[in-house]
């Protein structure tokens, strides 16, 4: 999830554990705690782009990770909160805004390192965007609630209104997967996974990615009250070994083309408008869309030199508009 999310889930999970006259330190305490865990982003180099990619959301946010992070997190805040608080209980909060932020993260499609070292691979739910202001604003209003009237139920009823929304959302997951399964079934495929994920902002509009025969189908699906496939389009899968065959494959770039597969789960496609550009064809502006949100900047002309991590963050005037036309389940051309 996003900063904020991160910081006032950690401030909920802590005023909910507390005493009224604790209340506002529960508050600092589980917020600073909460953000704690997304301090592997600072893991980077200058040299190699997708160092970043490959240790954001990895051993910080591993649930077996949680006891030392939250012990981190109050040796950091002791020496600033030593004569308010006796250490037991500044550990006792740290824990609490610590504990949730991997399970979050994987709550989302982008996922976390929830079980390492034990499972070495990313858990994604798919339940919730990476910023959703409706599970957000829960979060907040019962925190400035607690904070302000030293109530701590206040922020137990944030806490269960949240808990809430991600169970509405496993519903819309599974009313938008068996839809896409269909279509899948109706165009004679038989894919043996299918990436379901929550667009921008909300859990009504959803974008659909699975892998056949070498290409990569790209379908949105509105779940309201019934549901509706906007039926996509599809790209080329890359293949490494057959699109990367003319670089040697103990070369730099194959090397990083490759962890970038292996990050995005092997759905990488060549960039519809820049042949120099492999992007991750899970994530897109539009629900159906084929131009990616990242990818990564390639010359095999250079083999010794890193491919370069990108965000590609621009749009067509047409996208925002097109995107709630979906979204208010009208009509749209391809």
């Amino acid at each position: 999830m996003d900063l904020l999310t991160q910081a006032v889930l950690g401030s909920a999970l802590a005023q909910s554990a507390s005493r009224k006259t604790e209340t506002r330190l529960a508050t600092v305490i589980g917020c600073l705690s909460g953000l704690l865990a997304d301090s592997d982003a600072l893991i980077r180099s200058s040299s190699d782009s997708l160092l970043t990619i490959e240790y954001h959301r990895h051993f910080t946010h591993s649930i077996f990770f949680v006891p030392f992070g939250a012990l981190l997190a109050a040796f950091i805040l002791w020496p600033f909160l030593k004569s308010k608080i006796d250490f037991k209980r500044l550990y006792w909060f740290s824990f609490l805004g610590y504990s949730l932020s991997g399970f979050i993260d994987a709550c989302t499609s982008y996922g976390t390192y929830l079980f390492w070292p034990i499972i070495d691979e990313r858990i994604s739910f798919y339940l919730i965007a990476i910023v959703d202001p409706v599970f957000t604003i829960a979060l907040i209003t019962g925190v400035i609630v607690a904070y302000k009237k030293l109530q701590p139920r206040a922020a137990l009823a944030g806490l269960a209104f949240a808990a809430l929304y991600l169970s509405i959302s496993f519903v819309q997951l599974q009313r938008a997967q068996s839809a896409i399964e269909e279509v899948a079934i109706e165009r004679g495929h038989a894919p043996e996974e299918i990436i379901t994920k929550p667009t921008m902002a909300n859990i009504i509009l959803w974008r659909s990615t699975y892998k056949h025969q070498g290409s990569i189908y790209i379908d949105a699906v509105r779940a309201g009250y019934e549901t509706r496939v906007y039926r996509g389009s599809s790209v080329k899968q890359f293949d490494i070994e057959r699109d990367a065959a003319s670089i040697d494959a103990k070369s730099v770039l194959y090397e990083d083309i490759n962890r970038f597969n292996t990050f995005s789960d092997g759905y990488i496609s060549i960039h519809p408008d820049d042949d120099h550009i492999i992007g991750d064809a899970r994530y897109s502006f539009q629900a159906d869309g084929v131009r990616p949100l990242w990818g990564i900047d390639f010359d095999f002309d250079k083999p010794d030199e890193h491919a370069v991590f990108r965000m590609y963050h621009e749009y067509e005037k047409n996208d925002l508009k097109r995107f709630f036309a979906m979204l208010k389940n009208q009509d749209v051309a391809r």
